[in-house]
């Protein structure tokens, strides 16, 4: 049996679509169909060579939500619940040692030393071949961690939670207090912002701000009712910092979550916070040029400064019971579908950010 693939074998060059030989599945491990992928925005940062995780060649694509075809072994999912043919599933795009430092003496896996992650760091040349999400079937080694699915639950929707869904519940932890009475910040209009945003105003946000430079995100930031949207482009650093002090009366925002991907946003989420503040740094994912920052802001505010890297299985088990209550929300988030045949023209759109997420559908 063959799957059709779409591989990476070049930095900055179109994704290549192959059909190639389903291998033998190793022991513990599950063969599933993909059914839906999502295009994540640091696809674009491994397409451009800036993630220097990425082996080549590559089948790209962390999101997925497919269903089991073969199982090899016995398999349970997170909840306990045994896994069988036919199943809904959707996985944990990193695999955890269990062993290092930081799995068991820190009880961290997000910081595991040793992690594996499928569609970034598992080349094409390494067996079973089939680690991405970019392709018509994918193979779960034995540790990945799965949640079995309704099959009434919004699948297109439901890919959210392995990637962005997971990290901005993992932010969300760092938060010392409720959000009751607060006002939470989010630079950035992808699909880690819209959700970090989602889950502030399902938290009791008073007041939940979305800065983007988007025009298709802004409109998917109203249509999920976000108190505040500001169109970076038609705002000066400093109109937007007035906006955020007038709703706040003078004092600054509660919380700010960095979701552009982008170290320039810092400088400014660091201004937009009140004293005592929260900054969490979420969407930085690969190394980028140093930036000038002001540590007398820093100090002087009494400002905490966090970075989230990645997230984990508590996370993600979350992110997913998140979207299954919310599907209504997360669906306005999806503006393109496709088909595996245009991947590439779906990773031009999300480049020229004329799209919020995209979906690649098998259905």
């Amino acid at each position: 049996m063959n799957a059709k693939v779409a591989i990476l074998e070049e930095f900055d060059k179109p994704l290549v679509l192959k059909s190639v030989e389903i291998p033998e599945i190793p022991s513990g491990g599950l063969l599933v169909k993909l059914v839906t992928s999502g295009i994540c925005g640091s696809d674009l940062h491994i397409i451009e060579g800036k993630d220097p995780r990425v082996p080549l060649p590559i089948i790209l694509g962390h999101e997925g939500v497919g269903e089991v075809v073969e199982i090899k072994g016995e398999k349970k999912d997170l909840n306990g619940v045994p896994l069988r043919k036919g199943d809904l599933i959707i996985w944990n795009r990193g695999i955890v040692c269990g062993e290092c430092f930081y799995c068991k003496v820190l009880n961290e896996p997000f910081l595991c030393e040793n992690r594996k992650v499928y569609g970034i760091n598992r080349s094409f040349s390494e067996y079973p071949y089939l680690l991405g999400a970019f392709s018509e079937y994918i193979i779960l080694e034995e540790k990945t961690e799965i949640i079995k699915l309704s099959l009434k639950v919004d699948i297109e929707t439901m890919v959210i939670a392995g990637c962005s869904g997971a990290t901005a519940v993992h932010a969300f932890d760092y938060l010392k207090d409720n959000l009751l009475d607060s006002t939470v910040v989010v630079q950035g209009g992808g699909p880690l912002g819209l959700f970090s945003a989602a889950l502030a105003k399902y938290q009791g946000a008073k007041n939940v701000v979305l800065i983007t430079g988007s025009l298709k995100r802004v409109e998917v930031a109203q249509k999920i009712g976000i108190d505040l949207v500001i169109k970076r482009d038609e705002f000066t650093e400093e109109e937007r910092i007035k906006k955020v002090y007038d709703i706040t009366y003078g004092k600054g925002a509660d919380v700010v979550i960095e979701a552009t991907g982008f170290n320039s946003a810092i400088t400014e989420g660091i201004k937009l916070l009140r004293k005592g503040g929260t900054y969490l740094i979420v969407g930085i994912a690969t190394p980028q040029d140093k930036i000038p920052v002001d540590f007398y802001d820093i100090s002087s505010k009494n400002l905490r400064v966090q970075g989230v890297w990645v997230s984990d299985a508590r996370h993600f088990r979350k992110a997913v019971a998140f979207i299954e209550k919310h599907e209504n929300i997360f669906r306005e988030m999806i503006t393109h579908r496709i088909s595996l045949e245009e991947i590439n023209e779906g990773l031009k759109l999300l480049r020229e950010k004329k799209a919020g997420k995209i979906v690649i559908d098998r259905f």
